[in-house]
């Protein structure tokens, strides 16, 4: 009895083998593919069910224990009120804010990706000033505008990425910045976080480029505020803790 088995060895064997590595390559392409689908399921899942940096959150609805933040914000809607004047004067007005102006102009109807890039690139550019030898306090919470003028430390480009971004349409309910402690260094730390289509996206002035929070493994956040209401991180519990 004939080895059908054999005839198709025989005949597979002159199957050309750029076919066969053809076919391989679909394979890992489709594995990939399924790969990054079940990563960005993850992920989606992973914002909706309120984690940062991987740890739960507790969320309240009264920001009036946020004195600083609070402050900064009355600040500057006082400050959008500013008089028109000359740039060369020593007084703030309007004349200094232009360069902020412009750049906004610049974005407005950009595409979402393209603006927090932007807006994380432009504030990056400050020098570093810690509080101490800027204002003379341990901490200050500053205004986009005190921020122009005399540059800042992490809380400050963190609230100037937050409004210049607000100033460009972005909900507020989307926008959170965190305070958290940089485990790698050691020291309190303050970043903008951004919810946009399943994803949190971090604007961080010790990082050039936007990354989603699931990059980064040396951050416990502590607690995260934004105009609506503030959160309190907490180690994310097992199943069996629970």
């Amino acid at each position: 009895m004939a080895n059908p088995r054999g005839a198709f060895d025989r005949e597979f064997s002159h199957e050309p083998v750029w076919g066969r590595i053809l076919v391989w390559l679909l394979a890992i392409a489709l594995a990939l593919l399924v790969m990054l689908a079940i990563v960005n399921t993850f992920n989606q899942a992973r914002a909706a069910s309120g984690s940062l940096f991987g740890w739960d959150e507790k969320r309240f609805d009264s920001i009036k224990p946020f004195t600083k933040w609070r402050g900064t914000l009355d600040r500057y809607f006082k400050e959008r009120k500013l008089e028109t004047g000359s740039c060369q004067s020593s007084l703030f007005n309007k004349c200094h804010l232009q360069d902020w102006q412009k750049f906004l102009a610049g974005l407005r109807g950009g595409e979402a990706m393209a603006q927090l890039d932007a807006v994380n690139r432009y504030m990056n550019r400050a020098p570093y000033i810690i509080d101490p030898v800027n204002y003379g306090v341990p901490d200050y919470w500053a205004t986009p505008m005190q921020f122009f003028a005399k540059d800042g430390d992490c809380e400050d480009y963190a609230i100037a990425k937050y409004l210049s971004l607000r100033a460009l349409g972005w909900s507020t309910e989307k926008m959170r910045i965190v305070v958290l402690q940089d485990e790698n260094l050691r020291i309190a730390h303050a970043v903008l976080v951004v919810y946009h289509q399943g994803r949190t996206y971090v604007l961080d002035n010790q990082i050039s480029q936007v990354v989603t929070d699931d990059r980064i493994a040396h951050y416990r956040p502590i607690y995260s505020i934004n105009e609506q209401a503030w959160w309190l991180h907490q180690r994310r519990q097992t199943a069996q803790a629970k």
